[in-house]
């Protein structure tokens, strides 16, 4: 059965493009050409995917993105960005946001990225029936995404969060970079691969590493990251 899908965009002709592939692929379409309306629509429409331009008038996509995270809300986010540089997609999927595309991009990949959205999205849905994953000092609840250090609160982003529970799935073994970014983003999204390198840094900083604390997540050189053994 098709998902609801919301496309925020002020082109038309892209918001007519990607209405035919996403309706083909048996999607229930809803549209809005301003920052305003498609954040009302989040809102009102409960959609189960958003597609979401970063320069909209009135109201720009990570502003959006900002107000819906901290909302609580949990809608799965695909950005569609001309703002390629690796600053910029740090900053979106910090706000919240699970994927993005830069423009001008194929329809039939913008496809994929949905469908490859919505089955992480589901799966990690699964995942939160589980409630906790415990490691060592480290513990998350899913189900009220928070996660302790021993008696410590850690805040984390949306992305770290997703990064941390990858890990915490699979202590001890070594994943690659290629591995982390199709398990946690669910599509390889085009060789950005120090995005990684930097969530696990931010992970590391918080959890004391920069300070001389435990390194939980240890690097393996020439191949990627592990969850360090208890």
């Amino acid at each position: 059965m098709g998902k609801s899908v919301l496309i925020v965009e002020d082109d038309p002709e892209i918001v007519k493009l990607v209405s035919l592939y996403l309706k083909r692929d048996g999607h229930n379409v809803m549209t809005a050409n301003n920052g305003s309306d498609g954040l009302r629509l989040v809102r009102e429409s409960k959609p189960d995917l958003v597609i979401l331009d970063l320069m909209l008038p009135q109201l720009d996509g990570m502003e959006i993105c900002r107000v819906l995270r901290e909302e609580g809300s949990k809608v799965p986010i695909i950005m569609l960005t001309a703002l390629v540089q690796e600053e910029n997609l740090l900053q979106g999927f910090d706000l919240g946001a699970d994927d993005y595309i830069p423009k001008p991009f194929s329809p039939k990949e913008l496809s994929a990225r949905v469908r490859a959205v919505l089955r992480r999205t589901s799966r990690e849905s699964e995942e939160e029936v589980q409630g906790k994953f415990e490691h060592g000092d480290i513990s998350i609840d899913t189900q009220s995404r928070t996660v302790h250090l021993g008696p410590n609160i850690i805040t984390l982003t949306p992305t770290e969060f997703r990064l941390l529970v990858m890990f915490m799935r699979k202590p001890g073994r070594v994943l690659t970079r290629e591995n982390i970014i199709d398990d946690a983003f669910g599509y390889d999204f085009d060789g950005f691969d120090r995005t990684v390198d930097v969530h696990v840094s931010n992970i590391r900083n918080k959890f004391g590493a920069d300070s001389g604390g435990n390194n939980y997540i240890q690097t393996v050189h020439g191949v990627g990251y592990k969850l360090r053994n208890e």
